[in-house]
């Protein structure tokens, strides 16, 4: 099973930037294989971070569901993609 996750990210936002590397070290850590996530610039993609409910930087979306309108901690952001990872419950060794 894999997740999509998009970080929404404006030029030159310094937490957009904290938001894509935690990202990138979890999905490595969780298996890229099964986390495939895409930078979204939001003014290139205005509409679709409109349609999401996107309004401020960086906000995290997951399997086309905004999550964090915020950037989240490390923990947080791992809780919440392992238990899209494995929705019966067990946790998930790293």
């Amino acid at each position: 099973m894999a997740i999509e996750v998009e970080v929404f990210a404006s030029h030159g936002c310094n937490k957009c930037g904290q938001a894509k590397a935690v990202l990138r070290t979890l999905a490595n850590e969780l298996g890229g294989d099964v986390i495939h996530w895409r930078e979204v610039n939001v003014l290139e993609e205005l509409d679709h971070a409109v349609e999401l409910g996107v309004l401020s930087t960086p906000a995290i979306a997951i399997d086309g569901e905004l999550v964090f309108t915020g950037l989240p901690s490390t923990r947080k952001l791992r809780a919440e993609l392992e238990r899209r990872l494995n929705p019966g419950g067990k946790a998930l060794q790293t």
